[in-house]
């Protein structure tokens, strides 16, 4: 790695911090409450007051982006997390028993990613319903497949290793294999992929929220915002810059960072998808 490209890696790294630590802070933070409309000073431009102006019911712009990172991050990472774990599971299972097992899993998960990514998300989550819950099915069922795919050709991989296949001749049991000896090894290439998947994740929550499909009023997210000020651009333009400009440094630092992560794991460049 360049010394230019550790530079921009670790400048992602601290940008990913600054946005994570101010979600969490966020009440400590704020200056005002993100809740409480103001008419009397709605959609005034950036100003001592409002360091980043006031929205159309006249509520804290700053305020409200700082408690909107919360939605954004944490949605992705528990969405990602849980795609991670079935798309493991799943890879796993295929990869190491083979077989019929494998034939099953595998049709399965051909099924799920040969339907268009983000027609499947927008369908499940219209069907479950605007919210988070919805959200979250839809994030998940769009995404564990194209993990799975991945997991189980390491796992393919790693069960034709002659110390793999020295533990079996010494009566290593299945479960003990395959959770104390190869998901271990996968360690690696499962943090790199879970880490490239929150900056899509991040874009998904940000679709299906502009569609109404995602976290629901008033709680603040960044897409909301976006989707809300729409009416406003001409008036008000910080309403869509400033949270449109939060989105593309928040899922920038997370591919930064994933690829960091790559680097340092020496994970191959196929695995990355």
């Amino acid at each position: 790695m360049t010394r230019a490209e550790k530079i921009v890696s670790y400048g992602a790294l601290a940008v990913l911090t600054v946005l994570v630590l101010s979600g969490i802070f966020a009440p400590q933070l704020a200056p005002m409450n993100p809740f409480e409309p103001n008419m009397a000073v709605r959609l005034q431009a950036p100003s001592a007051a409002h360091l980043l102006g006031t929205d159309a019911l006249g509520r804290d712009l700053l305020s409200r982006m700082l408690y909107g990172s919360r939605s954004a991050i944490l949605l992705s990472l528990v969405s990602t997390a849980a795609a991670l774990g079935i798309g493991t599971l799943v890879g796993l299972c295929a990869g190491y028993f083979g077989g019929r097992v494998d034939d099953v899993l595998t049709m399965v998960s051909n099924v799920f990613q040969g339907i268009p990514g983000i027609s499947f998300m927008v369908a499940v989550a219209g069907f479950s319903g605007p919210g988070v819950t919805g959200l979250l099915l839809a994030l998940v069922a769009g995404s564990w497949a194209g993990f799975s795919r991945i997991v189980r050709a390491e796992v393919l991989r790693l069960a034709a290793e002659p110390y793999i296949e020295n533990l079996r001749a010494l009566g290593c049991g299945d479960g003990r294999l395959l959770f104390c000896h190869i998901l271990p090894a996968l360690g690696g290439s499962l943090l790199v992929l879970g880490s490239l998947r929150l900056g899509r994740g991040v874009l998904a929550i940000a679709g299906l929220s502009f569609l109404g499909l995602g976290v629901q009023p008033p709680t603040p997210d960044w897409s909301t915002m976006v989707s809300d000020a729409m009416l406003y651009y001409r008036q008000a333009p910080h309403l869509i810059i400033v949270p449109g400009t939060a989105i593309v440094l928040l899922v920038s630092s997370l591919n930064m960072v994933g690829q960091l992560l790559r680097r340092h794991f020496d994970v191959r460049e196929e695995v990355r998808g």
